[in-house]
């Protein structure tokens, strides 16, 4: 069941050790279930609860429930799992204490993931109280996140065909609006020729809101049915294999007011200006800043956010994000391999009117390679 060959995984764990000797770290205690995934296709939502894996050059253990037992060997190349037992008066933080001390990792420099939601901050203290006084903790939670930033043949390939299904989720969709649509049948559709086309969940909800709703960019529970004239904003990602691609659309019901219509035009001038930046070499910053000046200077900046993207990859629950976002400030450098998505959002919250276009591109040597089939035309039905 795993979705990678043992020598892209040797090769990932590789390119770990290089980088834990870089940072003169003796390991690394991963507690970010996309760390566990693309170091050995460990592949569970079990992160809810307490996990870790160790890796170091000569050992590669995970500690986590007898519920994922099996699930580490169906699915991960760990040969080593180590129990902590379900019980009200359980401590798994002492038990990894007690499995780093049996590795021979006292005293040693150890890197640990903070920065996920795979360590809550309840958990953290408990790590804190048992590892501290043993092992030297320093921060690395950007370790394995920016190994994972410039993906493999093996991995853009899968982003290739999440895409399609991102593709075949949009055309699903517009087969379903129309007034009087029910936002969940839409919803339904879209999510069912993901489903039908070999893909999986995605790692948050799709995002769907018309009316007043249309406006917002996060999932909000209880759907309506769409009027003669509406206007509807979807963000989705079509997803294989844990590889997300990304695309975002207001579509119009009816007859579009003006200013949709002058707001799709700087939308689509700004994604076009950001994506002619997916150069390597470039900042994420200089990308955002683009985004900025486009659309501040078409008179909308008021309506605008203060990001416009993002990376893509593996990801899980709750968010398909990665940390490198398109953004003020923002110092990643575009390297080919590197998987972006692009998102255009103006709020009018004046009018209530909402406009929205975005999509998922490859980072290459000669630019951009745009993954979505679909046009840039105002969607309207």
């Amino acid at each position: 069941m795993r979705h990678f060959s043992d020598q892209e995984f040797t090769e990932r764990r590789a390119g770990l050790m290089q980088e834990l000797e870089r940072r003169e770290l003796d390991g690394l205690l991963c507690f970010a279930q996309e760390s566990m995934y693309w170091l050995t296709g460990y592949d569970t939502f079990g992160f809810c609860f307490f996990q870790c894996l160790v890796v170091s050059k000569q050992h590669l253990v995970l500690i986590t429930r007898s519920a994922d037992r099996l699930q580490a060997n169906l699915t991960s190349n760990v040969k080593d799992v180590v129990i902590w037992v379900d019980d009200e008066m359980a401590d798994p933080a002492a038990d990894l204490a007690e499995l780093l001390h049996q590795r021979g990792f006292s005293g040693k420099n150890l890197g640990i993931e903070l920065d996920t939601h795979g360590l809550t901050a309840a958990n953290y203290l408990r790590v804190h109280r048992a590892l501290d006084a043993h092992f030297n903790l320093v921060d690395a939670s950007d370790l394995v996140s920016r190994l994972r930033l410039v993906k493999s043949a093996q991995e853009l390939n899968y982003v290739r065909k999440a895409a399609a299904l991102a593709d075949n989720a949009l055309d699903a969709a517009l087969m379903e609006i129309r007034p009087g649509a029910d936002e969940g049948r839409i919803l339904g559709a879209m999510q069912a020729s993901i489903f039908t086309g070999g893909g999986d969940y995605p790692a948050n909800e799709f995002i769907i809101g018309s009316g007043a709703q249309a406006l917002l960019v996060r999932y909000a529970s209880g759907t309506r049915k769409l009027c003669a004239n509406d206007q509807l904003t979807l963000e989705w990602a079509g997803v294989f294999r844990h590889y997300h691609a990304a695309m975002m659309r207001t579509v119009i019901v009816g007859t579009p007011a003006p200013q949709h219509l002058r707001m799709h035009e700087a939308a689509i001038e700004a994604l076009l200006r950001c994506e002619a930046m997916l150069i390597p070499g470039n900042s994420m910053e200089s990308v955002f800043k683009t985004h900025a000046a486009t659309l501040d200077n078409a008179g909308l900046g008021s309506y605008r956010l203060n990001a416009c993207g993002y990376s893509l990859g593996a990801r899980f629950s709750p968010s398909w994000m990665e940390q490198e976002m398109f953004r003020k400030g923002a110092t990643t450098i575009l390297q080919p391999g590197m998987v972006m998505f692009i998102h255009i959002i103006l709020a009018d919250d004046e009018t209530g009117l909402a406009m929205t276009t975005g999509r998922t591109s490859i980072v290459t040597a000669a630019g951009g390679e745009i993954l979505s089939g679909h046009g840039l035309e105002l969607l309207c039905v």
